[in-house]
């Protein structure tokens, strides 16, 4: 298969939308919805024309969609998401129909447009968003008041698995916000969701699960990883003492290393970031020869659309980015394990890979 991890985007499985309340939570639902391909969807006897990334129905669907009860509170999460520019939407005046569009979505797709009895919206909880790392970044650039879902769905788009640049991320997908943000601070989260420190410290220790937080020495700062970010291998989270067993030899490689920093922060920031490389070489870890392609989010990244990746399917085998194949054979795992694919659903002859989020040709 492919490798995805050097693209611009990150995949969220459909059953792991962000939890709480956030203008991010919104517009997963909406993506969650949209179609997957052109073709006609049918809306209370109503057959609707409807193009990628888009939807087509009435109020009571869009309530139905968004969680909410009134028709003004679903309005005014579209009027928001449509100033930020996640989407653009129409209701009209005669008819009560209402049509929206996700901008941050599919720009390739090669699936047959539907032109029958065939599926166009994927089926809720199957399946995968694709979405841009820099998704939230416009949050931030508008001095936007975070609320959970949008925390929560910032965290994951700038999870990254086996960066060169960062050997905790070949332990567990690991959070890293650019180059040098492997490691990251309380007080660094708080300004940019215009947190204080203290519900900062709330929301990890609500989302410990998801989102474990590993206080390092001193003031270093804190590891965060991603325990549900979807991988092509097993992984198990590692301990405390693994990770500053592999701060210690990072620190051991850059004592002499001349570093111009105004913290103890930035400092090892850095040198996570350059010798990473040094300390895998020594470690039991195994790193693709290829891959050295950066997969961090930057703040200024130009990709704003995500898009869908294509592979081929040879029998039952398949060989994944660090070119590691045939995969056949189920393991059995344990709960601290996460589990490696999920159901397959069928679209019009288009087997739907659930947990993957690939699409089978």
């Amino acid at each position: 298969m492919k490798c995805l991890l050097k693209y611009q985007w990150v995949k969220l499985p459909r059953n792991q939308r962000p939890p709480g309340k956030g203008i991010m939570g919104a517009w997963a639902r909406l993506a969650s919805r949209a179609a997957f391909r052109n073709g006609k969807a049918t809306y209370c006897g109503y057959i609707n024309e409807v193009s990628i990334g888009t939807w087509a129905g009435g109020i009571v669907g869009l309530k139905s969609i968004l969680g909410v009860k009134r028709r003004q509170q679903a309005l005014e999460q579209m009027d928001r998401l449509a100033e930020l520019g996640y989407i653009d939407y129409a209701l009209a005046a005669k008819t009560k129909k209402l049509t929206y569009l996700v901008n941050d979505w599919v720009v390739k797709c090669y699936g047959e447009p539907c032109m029958g009895r065939g599926a166009v919206y994927a089926t809720e909880g199957f399946g995968f968003l694709c979405l841009p790392r820099n998704i939230t970044q416009r949050l931030v650039e508008r001095n936007y008041q975070f609320d959970e879902a949008d925390a929560w769905l910032d965290l994951w788009c700038h999870t990254v698995w086996q960066e060169p640049g960062n050997v905790f991320s070949h332990m567990a997908p690991a959070v890293q916000f650019g180059q040098h943000g492997a490691i990251l601070t309380l007080e660094s989260l708080g300004r940019r969701w215009g947190w204080e420190k203290t519900k900062v410290w709330r929301f990890f220790k609500k989302y410990a699960d998801a989102f474990p937080l590993y206080k390092l020495p001193g003031s270093f700062g804190c590891l965060i990883l991603n325990t549900s970010y979807p991988t092509d291998e097993l992984f198990t989270v590692p301990s405390h003492a693994q990770i500053v067993s592999i701060l210690e030899k990072i620190r051991i490689q850059g004592k002499n290393a001349s570093v111009k920093s105004v913290s103890d922060h930035d400092r090892i920031c850095k040198l996570v970031a350059w010798y990473s490389r040094t300390v895998l070489l020594s470690e039991p870890v195994c790193i693709s020869p290829g891959s050295r392609d950066n997969r961090v989010a930057h703040p200024n990244c130009n990709n704003t659309r995500a898009y869908f990746s294509l592979c081929e399917i040879l029998e039952y085998v398949k060989e994944d980015c660090q070119g590691i194949g045939p995969t056949s054979q189920q393991t059995k795992i344990n709960h601290d394990v996460l589990p490696r694919a999920g159901p397959v659903d069928h679209y019009g002859g288009i087997e739907y890979d659930g947990f993957e989020g690939t699409l089978l040709w």
